[in-house]
């Protein structure tokens, strides 16, 4: 009879694991499907300002995953902070914040490709009346107005150079 209740009892041991274990999978689904979906996102097209983001998204959502199928992960390393360790911490991550925006403020400005307080000069290969008599010589044709590949982009660049070439004998300076 005794051995006949501590089976029972064992049975219903397990079974209560394995309706809680499938009830955790369960909920753990929908952290698991956004972590595909954040996967999925990864796989298309993205810019590299994108693709960081992803990845700390995605590392966020497998952690959030993994600790929901695996409840006892990482409970024994953590510990109590007392509350002037927490003080400090949380004073050590202002600091660093603070830190990290002076230096991304300074490097974003020195680092910038526009930042240019010299004028800006375009030299063409021709200057003054000789520039007038070239643009009035020079006729582009219709398929160079937006070449679309390489091979109309070509021929436009070899149709300008033979007018140029013709403009240089022609031209008889004024």
């Amino acid at each position: 009879m005794k051995q006949g209740l501590m089976h029972l009892i064992a049975v219903l041991m397990c079974t209560v694991m394995f309706i809680s274990s499938a009830h955790a999978k369960k909920r753990c689904q929908a952290l698991k499907q956004k972590l595909y979906d954040i996967q999925a996102q990864q796989r298309a097209g993205y810019s590299n300002k994108r693709g960081q983001s992803l990845r700390q998204r995605e590392d966020k959502a497998r952690e959030k995953w993994w600790q929901c199928e695996n409840p006892s992960y990482g409970r024994e390393k953590r510990k109590k902070l007392s509350q002037s360790s927490k003080k400090k911490s949380q004073a050590k991550l202002v600091n660093t914040s603070q830190s990290r925006k002076k230096n991304y403020q300074v490097i974003k400005i020195n680092d910038s490709p526009f930042v240019n307080n010299s004028n800006i000069q375009v030299k063409t290969a021709y200057q003054g009346e000789k520039k007038h008599a070239w643009l009035r010589f020079y006729q582009r044709p219709s398929k160079c107005h937006k070449p679309k590949n390489l091979s109309v982009f070509a021929y436009c660049s070899e149709n300008k150079q033979q007018q140029r070439l013709a403009f240089e004998q022609v031209y008889l300076p004024e």
